[in-house]
């Protein structure tokens, strides 16, 4: 009996298949590979925010306001106010704004400023008004104000730069009938005395004082404008 030209063609296929499976088994036979018993290493990637930079240099501590104060400048720190009036006014009695009025500020109870409707988290950071606008309160805020007080409504970026925020702190101080005094720097601890050779030395990551600063102005008085 002749072959239908459909026979032939279901049986080509059947030996095409036959080909491609014998051909995968002795591929599969020939190419095995096994997983390592222990892997050699493992690739992890590193969390911003650890301990340590590239190169394994500890991120640099930040400076304490007190240290910061002693070389500020409250005249500088005026004219860096001119950059806050947009939305704030710092004059005796002075009208609300987009902000609170800042006469005052320092040691002034968070969030409580006659007239003023402040946000939900910064209400919330006040903790009813027991909070106060400390100088180290101030430096935190003022260097990331949502960074600091998630939430909050002020729209300013935020001051990076050490010697801007302690001039403008420096300045607001000033906003008082009686400036509050300014803050001593800390001691440091027995075990982290220099060397009596290194005393006249600066500590070591501290700003030098700018070059013809003068120092900042003294309880009750206020810069020369």
């Amino acid at each position: 009996m002749e072959s239908t030209p459909f026979n032939k063609y279901a049986m080509a296929f059947l030996a095409t298949v036959f080909v491609v499976m014998t051909a995968g088994i002795l591929s599969d036979s020939i190419f095995d590979s096994h997983a390592p018993e222990k892997p050699g290493f493992i690739i992890q990637a590193a969390e911003a925010g650890g301990e340590a930079e590239a190169g394994g240099a500890p991120a640099a501590a930040a400076v304490p306001i007190a240290t910061l104060l002693a070389s500020a400048d409250a005249t500088r720190g005026e004219a860096i106010f001119k950059r806050c009036a947009a939305c704030h006014t710092g004059d005796k009695g002075g009208a609300n704004k987009v902000g609170p009025n800042l006469w005052d500020i320092v040691d002034r109870p968070i969030a409580t400023h006659a007239g003023f409707s402040y946000s939900g988290p910064m209400k919330d950071f006040s903790k009813g008004g027991q909070e106060k606008w400390t100088y180290d309160h101030l430096n935190h805020f003022l260097t990331s104000p949502k960074g600091y007080i998630k939430g909050t409504a002020m729209g300013f970026a935020g001051d990076k730069k050490d010697n801007e925020r302690a001039d403008l702190i420096a300045y607001l101080r000033t906003l008082s009938d009686s400036p509050k005094p300014l803050p001593a720097a800390d001691a440091a601890p027995a075990g982290d005395a220099a060397p009596a050779g290194d005393a006249a030395k600066p500590a070591e990551g501290a700003p030098a004082p700018a070059e013809g600063a003068a120092p900042a102005a003294p309880a009750g008085e206020k810069p020369a404008h």
